[in-house]
């Protein structure tokens, strides 16, 4: 947090940037930086790319797992839709390491991008895989979690996450 490009609307890939090595090399980056920090999504701009790109979902080794959230690769991604239904849950972001807060997020949104290859997908995505999506489109729009909180009380440390909030929340 802090990086002017974290601010910043992301800009669009072409199809000829999109099928370059150097845009497939940091594809491949970001999905190594992910797992590497642990996080279950990434947008360009965190890597100061201001590109309209993000990836998100777990470890491809996480596919036995029926609630792990599918690895997706989407560029320039465009709302379709979102729903009317919104939860607040608790988010933390690779960009403000170590803080939380509760957000409220659409339970349902539906998409439309390009993947890795640039062929055209449409997803439709509920409960986490959607809040990811709509955390993750927010970078690409210079918007950082925090600026969606309706209640800054429970913005958080994370020491202090797990020492007072995560055990009320049991």
């Amino acid at each position: 947090m802090g990086h002017p490009i974290l601010r910043q609307q992301a800009q669009p890939l072409s199809p000829d940037q999109l099928h370059s090595s150097a845009v497939q090399q940091l594809i491949d980056d970001m999905l190594e930086t992910m797992e590497d920090y642990e996080g279950i999504g990434l947008a360009a701009p965190q890597v100061f790319q201001s590109l309209r790109l993000l990836v998100m979902g777990y470890p491809e080794d996480a596919a036995s797992d029926p609630d792990a959230l599918a690895q997706q690769v989407l560029i320039n991604p465009e709302w379709i839709e979102q729903s009317t239904n919104r939860v607040e849950d608790w988010e933390g972001c690779l960009s403000i390491p170590d803080i939380r807060g509760v957000v409220p997020r659409h339970t349902a949104v539906s998409v439309r991008a390009l993947d890795r290859a640039g062929k055209l997908v449409e997803l439709d995505m509920s409960g986490l895989a959607a809040r990811v999506l709509q955390h993750e489109i927010d970078h690409l729009d210079g918007i950082l979690f925090p600026d969606r909180m309706e209640d800054k009380n429970t913005l958080t440390y994370l020491e202090e996450f797990h020492r007072y909030w995560q055990q009320s929340e049991e």
